[in-house]
């Protein structure tokens, strides 16, 4: 059977892209420049066509929107409550990737006003059921980040301490304390002392840390309980 390029106008994907940087956890939005959204900031969103596949179009959505590409796309969550989209019956497929903001340079699709991060404490209004869909993503993550090692595309390949416990924060929504959290990190075997220290700050140079991707990958497989 051959399948053509016209779109599923019942089946849709949002992407939910989070970036880190001076200590802030964002979300990547668009402004729509057509149609009944027009001017409103919403997940980047569209149909799906009948001859790519789900993970496709998660990338090429993502991509013709807001110029990020080459990420890893995750998917998160199906949302198909019955009337989520008024004109008609859609279910969304939902797609997630964490990411280094600093690693990007955005620029609106054709049908997009803007593009631009928002810091998740002050993400607008926006259309259908998407503050929902974030709702449900960050609790996702909160969640995720307790068991699972989270910071290898969202912290330079060599951060500090303070930045990886900014991060934490920045997601789990509250402060934590430094002393404990330090000596749990440690005590994982995680992080690899780089013997190198933080260049032209002002404050005292702090140590630089690395990722060691071996022991990164085994506790993405067995997972751990980060209590916080």
């Amino acid at each position: 059977m051959n399948f053509t390029d016209e779109i599923i106008d019942a089946l849709s994907i949002d992407c939910l892209i989070f970036g880190f940087k001076d200590a802030q956890l964002s979300i990547l939005l668009v402004k729509h420049g057509i149609g009944p959204t027009l001017g409103q900031w919403a997940l980047p969103g569209s149909w799906i066509k009948y001859n790519e596949s789900i993970d496709e179009a998660a990338g090429r959505i993502l991509s013709s929107q807001t110029s990020v590409e080459n990420i890893y796309l995750e998917q998160f969550k199906t949302f198909g409550e019955v009337r989520r989209f008024s004109p008609r019956r859609v279910i969304t497929i939902a797609y997630y990737a964490l990411v280094n903001i600093e690693k990007f340079e955005l620029h609106p699709g054709p049908t997009e006003a803007d593009v631009s991060w928002f810091n998740i404490q002050e993400v607008p209004t926006m259309p259908f059921d998407h503050n929902k869909i974030f709702e449900d993503c960050l609790r996702f993550l909160k969640h995720k980040i307790q068991h699972e090692p989270i910071g290898f595309n969202l912290l330079p390949a060599k951060f500090t301490l303070l930045q990886l416990l900014e991060l934490y924060e920045a997601i789990l929504g509250q402060k934590l304390d430094k002393s404990n959290f330090r000596k749990k990190f440690l005590k994982m075997n995680l992080l690899v002392d780089t013997q190198e220290r933080q260049q032209d700050v002002s404050h005292r140079a702090a140590t630089l840390y690395r990722f060691d991707e071996n022991v990164y990958n085994k506790l993405l497989e067995k997972g751990f309980t980060f209590e916080v």
